[in-house]
């Protein structure tokens, strides 16, 4: 999603927008979009919301904050309707509003439309002002709000016709979950499929989730991932598809769902997350082999990866660090005399397995390099003898413009250094990304050079964009 007034402080991984969930016709709605939105928070953290439409009226409740501390059993009473949607966000600090929260709610000519958004447009700006000059009225600094105007005002053409003029206008990575006033649950994935949706089935019902976790969570049986380009219409005559009358376009999942966004228990295009990261580990250990005592992983991100590298090269895997999992978004942030704190209060070295070994730490991504430099000159004081890593992506050297919020290459590390030069950086004894062709092949996916969008490391973008848009004017969240 999009919004105004850039805020260019990146966090050391990077962030992706939404998780989305929507369910058609249950008496359980709210309560069920509730556990899929559980099942989803680790898509966003920042706020969460729940619409639910009753046949009357279209029943809204979003604020700031997980999904946990959002809804309560009071809340989710007045969450009344046999259909609801529901959002978990993720944002850069300046679009973290409750403004921006979503399911986005309209009344237009007497009905109400509620949104729920994954993705970035990237025409964003464009299709704005082009609804402003026609005397649109913008709530928000969210790209998602651009789609529900795009929406209302073909709506007199009929909601198919209106969906499919809004959706052929929209450039960019989106899926979205749409709740109508007459009891419609629309499911909508753009014509290259960056943004992942599934379709599901529970006690005869449909669901829709950005991923197979959130069925497993509320009991859904998995049906099929919706095509990209596809529009699904889910009303009381069953479900009807839809294509976006757009030219074919390059298919352009984005890999870095495989490699960190997902939940390993997730499933997109038959593969599972779990087995593909371990198959990621695996190509490390053929392409970039070392000795060592130890294989391990900084918490929790390249845990799966480095299974894999271990059962690979017969190397032992141990959880050399140990994740405090009570570390709230809220900590309180140290004095600049403690800098390191806030690095070491969320991972403990256990110095009995790591002192005077060598290692291999399996990161799957480094971005800014900042926090890794710090824990590996952690693992040095502690008597660490030689540290050696290896990741299972390659280097990020472009802005990512489809929804992955780092958007210049400025924050990005090693778009100015090289291996060499990252590896003297961090104080490592050797560094080794996974080669783009060595990911691909792991993906064991038929002719995945074209099925997967990885613009962040080779620049090869599948969707055009302004590049004289400043990044001031429209954030990436």
């Amino acid at each position: 999603m999009n919004t105004l007034n850039y805020q260019t402080e990146l966090p050391e991984k990077p962030r992706e927008a939404c998780g989305i969930f929507g369910i058609y016709n249950h008496s359980e709605a709210a309560k069920l979009t509730y556990f899929g939105l559980y099942a989803l928070q680790h898509r966003g953290q920042e706020s969460a919301g729940i619409s639910a439409f009753d046949g009357k009226q279209m029943n809204t409740y979003k604020n700031m904050g997980l999904v946990s501390d959002v809804f309560t059993m009071d809340n989710l009473k007045l969450l009344k309707g046999h259909s609801a949607i529901g959002q978990v966000r993720y944002s850069t600090t300046g679009g973290s509003t409750l403004v921006n929260a979503q399911p986005f709610v309209v009344r237009h000519r007497k009905r109400s439309y509620a949104v729920a958004h994954n993705g970035n447009l990237v025409n964003a700006l464009e299709l704005k002002n082009q609804l402003e000059d026609a005397g649109s009225i913008l709530q928000s600094t969210t790209d998602s709000e651009i789609f529900l105007h795009l929406l209302v005002k073909n709506m007199k053409k009929g909601l198919e016709a209106a969906l499919l003029d809004s959706a052929s206008h929209m450039r960019g990575a989106f899926s979205f979950v749409l709740l109508t006033s007459k009891g419609e649950l629309v499911g909508i994935r753009d014509p290259n499929g960056f943004r992942p949706l599934c379709l599901g089935k529970l006690q005869g019902q449909p669901v829709l989730a950005s991923e197979t976790c959130a069925l497993d969570l509320v009991q859904a049986e998995f049906v099929r991932e919706l095509e990209p380009g596809e529009i699904i219409i889910i009303s009381d005559q069953g479900i009807k598809s839809l294509r976006i009358p757009v030219e074919p376009a390059q298919r352009a999942f984005c890999i870095f769902e495989f490699i960190y966004f997902a939940r390993p228990d997730s499933t997109f295009d038959g593969k599972n997350v779990y087995q593909m990261r371990k198959a990621h580990g695996r190509c490390l250990a053929k392409e970039a082999p070392v000795h060592a005592d130890l294989v391990m992983p900084f918490p929790d991100s390249g845990t799966y990866a480095a299974i894999g590298y271990s059962e690979e090269s017969g190397i032992p895997f141990e959880m050399g660090m140990i994740r405090n999992h009570y570390v709230g978004r809220t900590f309180i942030q140290p004095t600049q005399s403690m800098r390191d704190f806030s690095v070491r209060v969320k991972l403990n070295p256990v110095k009995e397995v790591l002192k005077g070994k060598d290692i291999i730490i399996i990161e799957d991504s480094i971005i800014r390099g900042t926090t890794i430099k710090t824990r590996v000159k952690a693992l040095r004081e502690l008597g660490v003898k030689k540290i050696h890593m290896r990741v299972s992506s390659p280097p990020h050297r472009y802005p990512c413009h489809y929804g992955i919020d780092f958007s210049t290459r400025g924050e990005l590390i090693a778009a100015s250094k090289t291996e060499e030069e990252l590896q003297n950086f961090l104080g490592l004894d050797s560094l080794h990304y996974i080669s783009i062709d060595g990911l691909l092949k792991s993906t064991c996916t038929p002719n995945p050079e074209t099925r997967f969008c990885k613009a962040c490391f080779d620049g090869c973008y599948p969707v055009s964009f302004d590049s004289s848009i400043s990044k001031d004017c429209l954030e990436l969240e």
